[in-house]
Parts: structure tokens; sequence; C-alpha cells
């Protein structure tokens, strides 16, 4: 099957072959994401207004919304023009009243005759003790009554749309859906007592009370597990991709990794032992790794991710270490020279500012094996780069680095295993929707002699005691960052934020004392003045977030976050692990803006609480939705219509299983099952995936 089957394609015509939908009404609801009958389909209601039918208006609560049989009585026009036309009606025990203002009394007096029964429905409320109810929702005659259902569904609406109008047209929709082949795992569906897709859809248009509105709903949850499922099928289909360039077994002899093991001054911790155990198996097995080692701030991923490249050098080939900044290639390549010391392998470093003779030396030397570890950037890419043997290749800071150049990296070294390393930790359900193609290691505990960072919440207005206190520590011989706040989307303005801080610090604590870096300096310049920082020639340096990830200056133990409310936990939290490296007691300040929102308050107090990167990660899940977790516009994170990741992240691990048993079982997706998951790929739109089918 390479195109759409055909049992879909009543879903994918234009809008406008729905009853009641022109070009314009096309255009409206372009603007909330519906342009094929398919998308009506998965514009779920998000509330229920509870229609059932009652004997009287009596014993109501008001105002309340109530559905009753009244006789008609006398019609009261409007005395004014737009003023109030009154319908007297009465239930099975009370008399109220029908109020229509701007109202056309001929029309009126057609619609509700005089001494007719009909079916009214609306809201009812109190206007000087009686009760009257407002433009009814629904006026009906008795006998069609049954087209008012028991709980009215309530849509999301866009300009030009009504209530009335959503529901016809996505009934029309729902008419055109077909019953399709089940691509759900039999025991699960036994299991949850999930309905059919077709079931389920209807059942979730059809609220049979408030409750079915919720994400735990059977009809609800079963649409959102067909969604993560289709997203997960494209993650493993782009996985057994990977591993199709059938990998190369990598094992070592232990002889370079237990030299530096013996020089190191303490014993790693049961994560990292856990961590380089993984590796090792995957390494030594058949198909290529595509590993995930998840580390919070401190936790050692930088030994565990040596260990791993040891592996490739002792089984006698090479490996590659790639970070997103020069500054971190350098860094890594200053934090690993001591552990390639003690092993005896050559390490060196390449970045897109090696030019001429030097370059190509060392590009000669990497091709005839003689260097073991190569550091650097994105550089390592260029179609001049060639290794002689590369087993490893470890790219650092995943989230700036989606699933196609993982695919991308491993065409490089045609067999080389993959592991990439993230500080951010991510919560699990955000970690299998960005990373479902790999498997993940996790380093939770923190190695001996990390110290604790103390968080202090102060008001901006301290401004001047903080400065007084940066003076007497820089006095000490210690170091400190500041951090500027992203302001505004404008990096001019965040660049006017961070000058000014910088000019105010270098009057209060003197001119050579200062520094700055952000993100607009040309590249060698931003070295420069971290090169300063890091030697100690500068004792505080002003930075924006290009700070965040990766520098380590052990001697810095006091960071100053600028408007802190204004940064996302995860942010915070990675500024934060910037300090606590060396042997003084470090301390983190969060300035904050008064008065704080009470989700800021309860933000920064959390981080006050603990330095447990997960537990944070998960708070900020909750609090900030996924997108923002990890930046929606680099995270490559997918957009779900029904799934919420963060109520329902236990399901994405079920789907996870459950595509990578089905793709083991059946790699081409031919049987029964497996075609019915092809009509969920194309059902869902994801092309990218049925593509990499047709490949294989």
């Amino acid at each position: 099957m390479t195109g759409r089957p055909p049992i879909l394609f009543p879903l994918f015509a234009e809008l406008t072959a729905l009853p009641g939908i022109g070009p314009k009404s096309a255009r409206h609801l372009g603007q909330i994401g519906v342009e094929r009958p398919r998308d009506l389909l998965f514009l779920l209601p998000h509330a229920a207004i509870d229609r059932r039918r009652r004997d009287t208006i009596r014993d109501l609560e008001f105002p309340a919304v109530a559905t009753v049989e009244v006789t008609v009585g006398p019609h009261r026009a409007a005395r004014s023009r737009g003023g109030a036309h009154r319908v007297q009606v009465r239930d099975a025990e009370m008399d109220f009243s029908l109020v229509f203002f701007h109202a056309r009394a001929e029309y009126l007096q057609k619609q509700l005759p005089t001494g007719a029964r009909r079916l009214v429905s609306g809201r009812v409320e109190l206007f000087d003790g009686v009760p009257q109810m407002p433009h009814p929702d629904h006026i009906l005659p008795p006998e069609e009554a049954a087209e008012i259902p028991d709980f009215e569904p309530v849509y999301p609406l866009t300009q030009g749309i009504t209530q009335r109008m959503m529901g016809k047209t996505v009934q029309a929709a729902l008419d055109l859906a077909p019953d399709l082949p089940e691509w759900i795992d039999p025991g699960q569906l036994a299991t949850k007592g999930w309905a059919s897709w077709r079931d389920a859809l209807l059942r979730a248009h059809a609220p049979e009370a408030a409750l079915s509105i919720a994400a735990s709903d059977p009809g609800r949850e079963r649409l959102a597990y067909d969604e993560l499922l289709a997203h997960q099928l494209t993650l493993a289909l782009a996985r057994q991709q990977a591993r199709r360039g059938r990998g190369r077994s990598s094992t070592g002899d232990g002889a370079l990794r237990r030299k530096v093991l013996a020089s190191l001054p303490y014993q790693p911790t049961g994560a990292q032992r856990r961590a380089v155990q993984e590796i090792e198996a995957d390494m030594a097995g058949a198909d290529r790794m595509s590993r995930l080692l998840q580390g919070d701030v401190g936790a050692g991923k930088t030994l565990v991710a040596f260990l791993g490249l040891l592996i490739a050098v002792e089984a006698g080939g090479q490996g590659v270490m790639m970070a997103p900044t020069e500054i971190l290639a350098r860094q890594h390549l200053e934090g690993l020279a001591p552990l390639a010391e003690a092993a005896g392998v050559r390490l060196e470093c390449l970045t897109g500012r090696d030019r001429g003779a030097e370059r190509r030396d060392r590009l000669a030397r990497l091709a005839a094996g003689e260097i073991d570890i190569l550091v650097g950037t994105h550089a390592v890419f260029q179609a001049d780069v060639q290794f002689a043997d590369l087993r490893l290749a470890i790219v650092d800071e995943q989230h700036r680095f989606g699933v196609r150049q993982r695919l991308e990296l491993g065409r490089k070294g045609a067999l080389a295993d993959v592991l990439v390393m993230t500080a951010t930790p991510i919560p699990r359900s955000l970690a299998l929707a960005s990373y479902g193609d790999m498997d993940v290691s996790v380093l939770d505990e923190k190695p001996p002699g990390r110290k604790p960072v103390t968080t202090a919440l102060v008001s901006t207005a301290r401004m001047d005691e903080i400065v007084a206190h940066l003076r007497g520590a820089i006095a000490e011989g210690r170091q400190a960052y500041w951090v500027c706040p992203l302001v505004e989307e404008s990096e001019s303005v965040d660049l006017t934020a961070a000058e000014e801080r910088f000019k105010h610090l270098r009057a209060a604590l003197g001119e050579g004392n200062v520094g700055l870096v952000h993100g607009q300096m040309p590249p060698a310049e931003k070295d420069a003045a971290m090169a300063r920082f890091v030697a100690g020639e500068t004792a505080v340096l002003v930075a924006t977030t290009v700070i965040e990830v990766g520098v380590n200056v052990p001697n810095a133990s006091i960071m100053v976050i600028e408007r802190a409310e204004i940064f996302g936990l995860a942010q915070l939290h990675q500024l934060r692990g910037r300090v606590g490296r060396g042997e003084a007691k470090s301390t983190c300040v969060l300035l904050y803006r008064a008065p704080l929102s009470e989700a800021g308050e309860r933000r920064l107090s959390l981080l006050r609480e603990t330095e447990d990167g997960f537990r944070i990660a998960e708070a900020d899940l909750e609090m900030r939705g996924a997108g923002d977790v990890i930046g929606v516009a680099q995270s490559g994170l997918p957009r779900f219509r029904i799934a919420d990741l963060e109520r329902q992240g236990g399901l994405m691990a079920v789907a996870q299983s459950d595509a990578r048993a089905l793709l083991a079982r059946d790699p081409g997706l031919e049987g029964a099952r497996g075609q019915a998951a092809r009509v969920l790929l194309w059902l869902m739109g994801q092309d990218e995936a049925i593509r990499l089918i047709s490949v294989g």
C-alpha cells in the first residue's frame, strides 16, 4: 500500500464537501486547525450541557439550565424598539416567562402560538424574584424532542461559527467515519475495555454525562492512545531504519577503563556503573546502539561517556564526542584530558575554527587511526572528516539535535553506535515523546563530593544588599555569575538589559572585576571573555542564558539570576547547576520583581526546597505544560490533539512497548494488524513513517 487507503478518502476531502460549509466557513474553521473532515473528528467537545428533561423548574437553584415541556400562554410585545418581548408559559407546576430582545413579534407568534405545547431548553434566571428564560437555546414541538440530546456537546469555536453550526458539521463528519480494521493489541483492548475506533469517536462526541469529557473516559482514552501509538510507531520505524544498517559488535577487555577508574579519587555511583553496563551490553550486541543518557546537573555524565568511548578504543576503533558550541567542545577537551592521560589514549579537538595546515594534519591523523578520541562541534559532520574506524559517536545536549540529525550522524560512521547525553532531566512521558526511538539510561545519583547549593529568594528591591555581598565575596577571592533575563524575544532588548547590568556592576565592583558574555558577541570575543573568567582574571561574569549548558568553573560559588520569576523551572535548575562544583559553599540567589504571582511563588519555592532535577521537571510539566518545558520550537515535541502528556504519560510508555513489539513481529507491517497500523499512520498524517516503511 503506497498511497492513502481509499477507505480514508472521504475523511481527507475538502471541508466544503460537508453540508452547510461554504468557502467562507471553511476559512474560519481553518483558523482553529480544521482543514479536512478528519480534523473535525479529533476536535472533541470540551464541555457538556445537561439537557435532560424535567417536569418543572420549581425545585431548581437559579441560575440553571433547564429543559421542560410547557404550554404557551399570552405574548406581551416589547414597548420600545429592542425592548423585551415576553411570552408567558406554564410547565407541570408553575408559570414563568420566555424573554426575547430585538425580537420580531410575528416570527415569535408563529414559533410559539398561544395554547400550543413546546419543549424549551435554556438558562433560567431570576429577575425581580420571578423566573425567566431569556433567548432559549432550543424551542421544539414535543414530537421533535429527540433532536435535543440529554447532554449537549460544547465545541471550541472560531469567528463566524456558532455552537449549533459546529455540532451539525461535526455530525456530518462523523457520518463519514468508516469502521476501520483494529490496530490496537487485542490484549490491551480487552484489559482496558475499549470500544472500536468508530464507537469511541461516536461516544466522545455524544457525551452521556459531564464525566465523559474527562481524559480518563474510556472513549477519549482510546482515541488518545491511537494518537500516541501512531507517534511511537513512527519513532520505532525511525529506530528500525537506524538499525537496519546493521551495527557491529564492539567489546573491550576493560584494560583502559581500569586505568581511568584507578586514577579517580572517588568511586563511581551505582547509577554510573549501571549506565556503563547498559552501554557496554549495547555496544557488544550486533544491532546499532541508540541510547539516551539522561543525567541531572552534576550527576557525572562525562565519566560515563568517556568510559563508553574507551570501550570503542579497547575494541580497536575510535570514538567522537560532539558538543553544540565551541566553548563546550573546548570544555569537554579539558575535562577529558586528565582521564585520557590516565588511560594513555590520544585525544584531540576539531572545531569549525581549525583552518589550514593544522586542520589538514589533524584530519590525516584521524583517517590514519592515529587519534583515538575526537572532541568537536558539528564540524565533525563535514564531508572531509573521515575516521579510520568510528565505533561510538556521542552527542552532547540532545534537545538541539532532532531525530533527523540522529539519522544523519548514523550515516557518518556507517556502523557507529550512538549515545546522546542531555543534562536536562526530562519527565518520563516527554522523554518517550521526544526520544521514543532510543533506549534510556538515567543517572539519578549525585557523585560524592558535590556540595549542596543554598538557594535564596530575594526581591529586586534589595539589589544593593546583593551587590554589597558580592563585593565581600570578591575580596575573599570568590567568583560569581550574574544572569540577566531574556526580557523579550528581541535580542537587542536582552542585550541592553545585560549591558546596563554590566555597567552598573562594573561601577560598583571595579572595572577589571566584571566580564560580559551574550548571544550576539562574535564567537572569539565570547570565548575570550569566558576564558578570562575561567582563569579567574574576572570575578563576576554578567551573562544572558548562553552559560546555561555545560560551563565548568569550580571556583564560581555564587549564582545570581535576575528576574528569576520569568525563567522556566528546568532552566533555573540548569543555571543553578553551574555552581557547587568546587570546595566553597555555594549560593544561588533568585532575584524576583515583587509582587510574585501565586504560580511564580510556587515555582521559586520548589527550587528552594529541592535539588532533584527529575522532581523539578515533573513539577514544571504539571505547571506549564509540555510545550514550555523543553521549548516547543527546539524540542520537536509532537503536537497532540487529544492525548494529554501531562495526565496521560502512562499511556505513552504502553504505546512505545506496543509499537516496538508489533514491529519486532512484523517489521514491514504486512500482517493483518500491520496493515491496520498502516491505516492508523495515514489517518494520523504520519506520512514520514509510511515513507520509512516503503524505503525498507
